[in-house]
């Protein structure tokens, strides 16, 4: 009996336990097998995709080195107009412009307006006027504004057919300006005697941007125009948007009596 309690022995492993130990053994040698198949597999793709890539390169050498060529004449081409051809246009435009700027608010200030917008509009000192500047520098941000300008004096001096033909032609980001184009055509058409237009025209300057500015003053025309071509409903709509939405403003004045004549 002694001889089983000698020091080191070890019992034997049940056959079951053997038996799992081989079949995890063979499973993880399966496992590790796949992964090293799948992993070559894919360096295999990497290797003939890449062999493909620079085949095609090699092929068509000439035509993507032309793309590229182009690509990069046409970036330099912008850069270069910008400097040298469109950046000085647009200064000595805006150099052009100031002078005739200057006529233009000492007309709007009311002194001797009409000799002040012609020179304004003909030029001046030796600087151009806003019909040359338009003439001279069209399609540039400073010939653009001279449109603007052009019509507005025209529309003072009562060259009411120019004054439309210039601010048709204007056209900005800026709101404020925008509208107040749109209403000056209004404006000029109205002056016209053609009420029709006029009012097509106060509409949208009051409805090309709401603010507290242009919206009530372009809708308390549009409602002014509508009740001399008897549209009643309309001026109603203008007149009550006014009261209900820009009570704070000059043209809120008077405007329940203008209510009161629309209903």
């Amino acid at each position: 009996m002694a001889t089983y309690n000698k020091r080191g022995y070890k019992a034997p492993k049940p056959e079951d336990e053997k038996v799992d130990t081989d079949v995890n053994d063979i499973e993880n040698t399966i496992n590790v097998d796949e992964k090293d198949s799948n992993v070559a597999s894919v360096l295999n793709t990497l290797d003939d995709t890449a062999s493909k890539t620079e085949e095609f390169v090699a092929k068509n050498q000439n035509i993507i080195l032309s793309i590229v060529g182009g690509i990069a004449l046409l970036t330099a081409g912008y850069l270069l107009y910008n400097k040298f051809v469109s950046g000085p246009k647009e200064s000595e435009a805006a150099s052009d412009m100031f002078q005739a700027q200057q006529y233009f608010k000492k007309a709007v200030e009311g002194t001797a307006s009409d000799s002040l917008y012609n020179l304004a509009l003909n030029g001046g000192d030796g600087k151009q006027g806003f019909l040359d500047i338009i003439k001279s520098h069209s399609g540039s941000d400073a010939g653009n504004l001279a449109e603007y300008y052009a019509g507005m004096a025209f529309l003072n001096t009562k060259q009411y057919q120019k004054a439309i033909d210039h601010l048709m032609k204007f056209n900005t980001d800026e709101v404020i300006t925008q509208a107040m184009a749109i209403g000056a055509i209004g404006d000029a058409y109205s002056e016209l005697k053609k009420p029709e237009q006029a009012l097509e025209f106060y509409v949208k300057a009051a409805e090309s941007n709401k603010n507290e500015v242009t919206t009530p003053r372009f809708l308390l025309k549009a409602g002014q125009t509508a009740m001399s071509l008897g549209k009643k409903a309309d001026a109603l709509k203008y007149f009550t948007d006014i009261k209900d939405n820009f009570d704070a403003t000059p043209e809120v004045q008077n405007i329940d009596a203008l209510i009161g004549m629309a209903q």
